[in-house]
């Protein structure tokens, strides 16, 4: 595959190849809810430049991006940075798995390393909820494994979709309200910075 795009290089599978032959049957598309979160250098800029990336996928559409949420982290190591956390609501033709491996090239892309787990990171790409798809994959869970009990998740997933439910789990509001609302476990809405969709 030949292409400028920088988050390709480290995906070894042609991810152009396999759209085209989907990317016609409109009929085949599905709503995906993917996460970002960011605790390692320019947290914003990572966070837009993640969705500049999943923009630029074939396949794949961005219907809503929510504001910006800062949270301290939760689990792994003392003392990390605060995180920075956004969602992005999709279409997409590609498969939950393809998906999965577009989220970990980009991840890649932006200097991510899997050495401690829940450690600090450059970038989190995590996909929440494929289409009401449940999945005990253990390469992909799905709908993602707490987003039900972690308000970083949930505030900012009802910012960009306000009628979403957790498959299993029920409505999304619903489960942060039952968490103390958007303000849940230190979440905290950044009104001075937000992440943009590509023109």
């Amino acid at each position: 595959m030949t292409t400028s795009d920088p988050t390709a290089a480290p995906s070894a599978f042609d991810l152009e190849q396999r759209v085209d032959s989907v990317d016609t049957t409109l009929h085949s598309q599905r709503f995906a809810v993917i996460a970002l979160g960011s605790n390692l250098g320019n947290r914003l800029d990572t966070l837009q430049g993640a969705v500049d990336a999943l923009a630029d996928t074939p396949g794949l559409k961005i219907k809503a991006v929510s504001a910006v949420y800062e949270t301290e982290a939760v689990g792994g190591p003392a003392e990390q940075p605060a995180y920075y956390n956004a969602v992005v609501v999709l279409r997409t033709t590609l498969p939950p798995h393809d998906l999965l491996e577009r989220g970990n090239a980009i991840e890649d892309a932006f200097g991510r390393v899997r050495t401690v787990h829940w450690g600090p990171r450059t970038l989190d790409v995590d996909i929440l909820a494929y289409e009401g798809v449940v999945s005990e994959d253990p390469r992909l869970l799905l709908p993602h494994p707490r987003s039900h009990e972690r308000a970083f998740v949930l505030a900012p997933w009802l910012d960009a979709q306000p009628d979403a439910e957790v498959p299993g789990h029920g409505p999304v509001a619903g489960l942060l309200a039952a968490l103390g609302g958007p303000d849940a476990q230190g979440v905290r809405r950044r009104e001075d910075i937000r992440l943009t969709l590509p023109e």
